[in-house]
């Protein structure tokens, strides 16, 4: 997330001078994308290929990716932050803008991200529930070995996995950034731990994945918006206490759903196709 944010704001400031608006901004996601899916190479070539423990190569380049952004962006333009123009925000979609109900929930006040995250969580519905790829993505979580004695190769299907998630990851962290900051400092204020807690919550199934994510968007946005709510603004409560709400959450739901955890059985287990 945090390469991802870096490549995608860095595109925008390089060219936002003779660009502006969603073009601006998709181009950025794609640079995004393909800035985490060339990261997380190093993560899957550490994962498959050396058979290391994947929470141990995941910390290491979970330290690493802040330090490479801040080091990178002293050394190109002396300073750390990397300043943006935000000229991406909706004010209204058109014609959609205009339905009844639907209309100022969905197409106001919004950024073009929340309907590319929406057109993703479609797409991963479709493609792991009914496509051949797949199901062998799921084989090779579930029961690698199984996978391999039909000829499924284990590594290309891992290799691909990581990779799909690089991609997401790099378009989740520019798609955290653009909507609340102007700047990018090498943080994506924890929302990759929070991305692992939704995952945890909804089970591993796409559904409840999405439902999870919903869920703790509804909190965030409470801790956000809770001076916008005569009685919480009169609480004798600090606002730090408001933007704990979220990770208290977390935690409590933590609490309660690992106990039953439908993680895939070979999760975290390194593939050697030489053993049974």
């Amino acid at each position: 997330m945090v390469v991802g944010a870096f490549a995608g704001i860095g595109f925008i400031n390089i060219f936002q001078k003779t660009m502006s608006g969603q073009s601006l901004l998709l181009l950025a996601v794609i640079v995004a994308a393909a800035a985490g899916a060339l990261f997380s190479l190093f993560h899957a070539f550490a994962a498959v290929n050396l058979k290391a423990d994947q929470t141990i190569s995941g910390t290491a380049l979970n330290m690493f990716a802040p330090a490479f952004a801040v080091y990178t962006a002293r050394m190109i333009q002396g300073v750390q932050q990397v300043q943006f123009k935000d000229t991406f925000y909706i004010s209204k979609v058109p014609f959609l803008g205009d339905i009844p109900v639907l209309g100022p929930i969905l197409f106001r006040n919004s950024y073009i991200t929340t309907y590319i995250g929406l057109a993703i969580a479609l797409l991963s519905y479709f493609v792991i529930n009914h496509t051949r790829f797949g199901l062998r993505l799921r084989a090779c979580g579930e029961h690698p070995q199984a996978a391999d004695s039909v000829g499924i190769n284990v590594y290309h299907i891992r290799y691909a996995g990581v990779i799909i998630s690089g991609i997401l990851a790099g378009i989740g962290g520019l798609t955290f950034v653009v909507p609340t900051s102007t700047n990018f400092n090498a943080t994506v204020a924890g929302y990759g731990f929070l991305a692992i807690a939704v995952l945890i919550f909804g089970q591993w199934r796409t559904k409840k994945v999405f439902v999870a994510a919903f869920f703790f968007g509804i909190m965030k946005t409470f801790a956000s918006a809770y001076s916008g709510i005569p009685f919480l603004k009169s609480l004798p409560i600090s606002n730090e206490v408001y933007k704990m709400i979220p990770y208290i959450a977390t935690l409590i739901v933590l609490t309660f759903s690992s106990k039953n955890s439908q993680a895939p059985k070979a999760e975290g287990i390194p593939y050697d196709k030489g053993s049974r």
